[in-house]
């Protein structure tokens, strides 16, 4: 079988995500009974991290750690990649000594070019263009507290950043209805081509029209890594998108709030909603490490 990659949340199919949801789901339910299953005996993931991360590499590490096999962590300063090496020489000689590499990075072409001179599987971990593997997570939480998405409605409120556009690819691919609300300039890179989803994604700067009988809400922070230096004016311009309790209000009876983390209270999201029974980001948080147990299982069985 030939190797398969993650790159972006398209790498899958519709059935291939249901089916990795309903294993993950699997998978959380055993490590609750007590079950850890060596998913990964013997198996090594390489990590690369130009991005700092909390949830990302916890979540990986224990994945490869409960499953029976290892990861390794590499920063900046800890590869010749962090001081110059070409990414193709890189992916050529980590293919030669590990299984699996993740990354997560700034720029999304870096990925690509892992994953095109790799001949193990590579998996994003988080670019400046997109974010699949916390959709996964995401999906995974509605899954488990309402049922298929199919047919709802999401909302995104704040910047159009990688989440995003991860969730304008996730409209199309499972069916649902995405309203997006952003401040003018701040649009999703790609809501231009859709990603795959036709009509399922609607643009709005008004939040209480995107919010309204939403059965998801959706927000992230406001500045991004290496956004630092545009911080005081983007809180200036998305300071009426923050989610508090009154647009949750007009969102459908039961919705769920998430957030991927970590959050900016008083910013984007206001403690109120954060900490309300609707929300459910530390579950959302946690999904992570069940969610990529299952996408690794997943890729390196594609492989053998």
């Amino acid at each position: 079988m030939s190797i398969r990659h993650f790159i972006n949340l398209s790498d899958l199919s519709s059935t291939e995500i249901r089916t990795l949801l309903a294993r993950a789901t699997e998978l959380k339910q055993r490590r609750a009974a007590g079950e850890r299953p060596r998913l990964f005996e013997h198996k090594v993931l390489t990590m690369i991290f130009e991005k700092s991360s909390t949830r990302t590499r916890v979540s990986f590490e224990t994945a490869m750690i409960e499953g029976g096999g290892g990861a390794i962590f590499l920063s900046p300063r800890d590869s010749q990649l962090g001081r110059g090496e070409p990414v193709e020489d890189t992916a050529r000689v980590l293919s030669q000594m590990c299984d699996a590499i993740m990354v997560r990075t700034f720029a999304h072409d870096l990925v690509e070019r892992l994953a095109q001179f790799a001949s193990v599987p590579v998996i994003n971990g988080l670019t400046d263009r997109s974010h699949p593997c916390q959709l996964l997570a995401d999906m995974q939480t509605f899954f488990e507290h309402r049922g298929d998405i199919a047919g709802r409605k999401v909302a995104w409120v704040g910047d159009g950043n990688n989440m995003c556009n991860t969730y304008i690819e996730a409209a199309g691919l499972l069916n649902f209805q995405l309203a997006v609300a952003v401040p003018a300039g701040f649009e999703p890179a790609a809501l231009s081509a859709q990603s795959g989803a036709g009509g399922h994604v609607t643009l709005t700067q008004d939040p209480a029209e995107a919010v309204r009988g939403a059965d998801l809400v959706v927000t992230d922070v406001w500045v991004s890594m290496g956004q630092e230096e545009e911080a005081a004016r983007r809180r200036l311009v998305m300071a009426p998108f923050q989610v508090n309790a009154a647009l949750m209000a007009r969102a459908a009876p039961g919705a769920l709030f998430m957030h991927c983390l970590p959050a900016h209270r008083g910013e984007e999201v206001a403690t109120e909603v954060l900490e309300a029974a609707h929300s459910v980001v530390w579950e959302e948080a946690g999904n992570r490490l069940h969610a990529q147990k299952a996408l690794l299982e997943f890729l390196l069985q594609q492989g053998r």
